[in-house]
């Protein structure tokens, strides 16, 4: 294997040990302070920025890949021809070049694929903490509001609960100024009626003593 699919290969290895640490059963904070720290990093950004320089070149090398197994398999599908199948190793030497061709297109594809599966994926986890946060800041201001709520429910009914003494006292104040002005009337009656029968009787006591 050549130096540049050698490297092709440490690269491929390299999103697998990621894509393994991508969905590895975290909890939240750790996972959210793990992706925090990659997509604000810029030792990342620089390492992100190189890999996509890299993935251009493999994906140079992938369609290089593709045009060899192409070219092999119709080189020795013509000396399959002009020889009529008999020379073995003429066939071996064939089949070597094919199965490189293919090992080549296939380490080339995956690392490709898997680079675009490493991007989605890592997105989709960076959607899924940020609406998780939402989550809890919705949770929050929902409870906030349910205890906001219970409090004015509970000023409600201690208002409800003054408005019906305050009522009653009213209701006691006016009984009291009725009884008022009723014992008020019945001074003046009872002052009348004592009026007239001291007038009466004094009246009896001037007539005896003539």
């Amino acid at each position: 294997m050549t130096l540049y699919y050698s490297l092709c290969f440490v690269l491929l290895t390299g999103e697998m040990a990621f894509f393994l640490l991508l969905v590895t059963p975290l909890p939240f904070a750790a996972r959210r302070r793990f992706f925090t720290f990659l997509s604000e990093s810029p030792i990342v950004g620089k390492i992100a920025y190189a890999l996509k320089i890299m993935f251009i070149f493999v994906a140079i090398l992938f369609v290089d890949a593709v045009q060899r197994m192409f070219r092999t398999t119709a080189e020795a599908d013509m000396a399959k021809q002009g020889n009529g199948g008999a020379d073995v190793r003429a066939e071996t030497n064939f089949a070597a070049k094919k199965f490189y061709a293919q090992r080549n297109m296939y380490l080339t594809g995956f690392t490709l694929f898997l680079s675009l599966i490493l991007t989605r994926t890592y997105y989709i986890i960076l959607d899924l903490i940020h609406t998780q946060e939402e989550y809890a800041k919705l949770k929050k201001v929902t409870q906030s509001n349910s205890k906001a709520s219970l409090q004015s429910g509970d000023q409600t009914k201690v208002i409800e609960e003054l408005k019906t003494k305050l009522a009653a006292a009213e209701a006691k104040s006016r009984d009291y100024d009725t009884l008022k002005s009723q014992a008020a009337g019945q001074a003046k009656e009872y002052d009348r009626l004592a009026d007239e029968y001291n007038a009466v009787t004094n009246g009896k006591s001037d007539k005896k003593a003539d």
